[in-house]
């Protein structure tokens, strides 16, 4: 079968959507995978040429353009993660290809015409997307379809080796690959305040305040600043808690059982934040650097899994 896999990244866009397709595209060991995305400002795409799957940039993110491609190279099922496509789009692809099966990922809810339905959050609803896909639409959501890679797997079956600093406690922090928000100097200010803290924070050539980032992390012994890591499980499990937004990393966070702080930075990531919020975890609407104070200090005092 071949499989075209839509989707982009960029520091305005982040990271995540092509990151959560390179997992799902190693689901296909025997298909011929391509990937067709936008050569964007901060993108990741040497991400996709890395993992060994051939790449085609587009020009624009016009239907025809898509569909040619579609066509040329025989794809039997597109795989869509983007949140510029809509239903209309999804019907005249598959009024144009009646044999195209179609995937999409979604979190929004938004209404999809598609054959396969994902949503891999552990907040995702199926009762929610009954009168927004077709009824024959296969639905494939919640966390036992979360898409993790293969280092959390790994890492969840060694999780109690690991042994931590009973006088330090250590913090991951991950604010999305492209940090769109520019809050993760923020976040370190309020940390720096509080004793006794080190720190584990993640983030990407993607983002384009990194090189204030670096020049903050210098010379601070309590910072350990990774760039494009490819041992984030590694990370989450050397850290006593995370503080992350309530996107794809929680996903992977919720599996590793690590407490967590989420700061929700952008609208798609509501449905998650609500979930987490209905459920009493530590949640923050919006960054507040005393609201964030309050929430690691409850973390401190207390011994749990990341409830309150």
């Amino acid at each position: 079968m071949n499989i075209l896999i839509r989707a982009d990244s960029s520091s305005h866009i982040g990271t995540g959507h092509i990151m959560r397709d390179l997992v799902l595209a190693k689901q296909f060991p025997l298909d011929n995978i391509d990937f067709a995305t936008l050569n964007l400002a901060g993108n990741i795409n040497y991400k996709i040429t890395e993992s060994d799957f051939k790449i085609n940039i587009l020009k624009t993110s016009d239907f025809d353009e898509l569909n040619n491609l579609i066509n040329k190279l025989e794809i039997n099922m597109i795989i869509i993660d983007h949140y510029g496509i809509d239903y209309d789009f999804e019907k005249k692809l598959k009024k144009l290809n009646p044999n195209l099966k179609i995937l999409v990922l979604d979190d929004t809810y938004e209404r999809h015409y598609c054959d396969i339905l994902l949503n891999h959050n552990i907040s995702a609803d199926e009762k929610k997307y009954k009168k927004l896909v077709p009824k024959n639409c296969q639905l494939m959501c919640g966390s036992k379809y979360t898409l993790l890679r293969d280092e959390f797997l790994q890492a969840e079956k060694t999780s109690r080796k690991i042994k931590k600093n009973n006088k330090f406690k250590t913090i991951f922090i991950a604010i999305g690959g492209a940090d769109h928000s520019n809050i993760n100097i923020k976040i370190l200010d309020v940390i720096k305040l509080i004793p006794n803290l080190k720190v584990n924070i993640v983030s990407t050539k993607a983002n384009k305040n990194l090189t204030k980032l670096r020049k903050y992390c210098k010379s601070k012994p309590w910072i350990n600043l990774q760039i494009n890591s490819n041992e984030i499980a590694k990370i989450m499990l050397k850290s006593d808690f995370a503080i992350v937004t309530p996107s794809v990393t929680v996903n992977e966070a919720y599996f590793l059982k690590l407490p967590i702080i989420t700061i929700k930075t952008a609208n798609n990531q509501i449905d998650i934040f609500n979930y987490l919020k209905k459920n009493r975890y530590l949640v923050i609407d919006k960054f507040n650097k005393i609201k964030l104070k309050i929430a690691i200090n409850k973390l401190l005092k207390k011994k749990f899994n990341g409830k309150y």
